[in-house]
């Protein structure tokens, strides 16, 4: 899991904690130096870095006829510049990394949510959401190139009670080690875990 000073210092500050922890999750990596190149469908086998230096040495390399990704969010490597000479070692620093990666997936949301007409409702930001991690993933959304395609601009509405509930759910559940007494307890004391007033559309 990110460090919560990681995020609250690096990652964009359009994305709330929440969602940029379930990116990463999502499509990053543990290693900071890691880089991950595909021919393709192919994945290419390159020796892994051990220093900040190596890894952009193996970008460097593999920029050009392969998609290259790296660092904490795997980052397509090469987008933008014009020579693989261009490309800097702060690519696999984990600030600039975060800062970088979850700029580009901010605009892709939106990019996704425009398309989506720009909903309100908090049932469809996951959907939209997915979207947007599957667009990462191959580069594009509907045909087009999302890391080269222009920002639409705006803020996406980060509907976060299906991510946050589920987070509250598992941390509660990790708290419980022990319940005290169970034979004893009466089935009617037990108190309400989850909350299921906005079940049907009720508020």
């Amino acid at each position: 899991m990110l460090d919560a000073a990681l995020i609250k210092e690096c990652a964009d500050p359009s994305l709330k904690p929440a969602i940029v922890e379930q990116f990463v999750q999502a499509v990053g990596s543990d290693d900071p130096l890691a880089v991950v190149v595909k021919s393709g469908s192919r994945l290419i086998l390159v020796p892994k870095a051990k220093t900040p230096e190596e890894a952009i040495d193996i970008v460097r390399d593999n920029t050009g006829g392969s998609v290259v990704r790296v660092g904490l969010n795997q980052i397509p490597a090469g987008i933008g510049l014009k020579d693989a000479s261009e490309l800097k070692v702060d690519l696999v620093d984990p600030c600039a990394n975060l800062r970088m990666g979850t700029a580009m997936f901010a605009k892709i949301l939106r990019i996704v949510a425009k398309w989506y007409g720009n909903p309100t409702s908090e049932e469809v930001f996951p959907q939209l959401f997915d979207d947007a991690i599957h667009a990462w993933r191959t580069g594009k959304f509907e045909g087009e190139s999302v890391f080269q395609a222009e920002d639409p601009g705006g803020a996406v509405l980060q509907q976060l009670s299906v991510f946050e509930r589920d987070a509250a759910i598992h941390k509660e559940e990790d708290e419980i080690v022990e319940v005290p007494d169970q034979a004893h307890a009466k089935p009617n004391d037990a108190g309400i875990r989850i909350d299921l007033t906005r079940i049907g559309g009720q508020k």
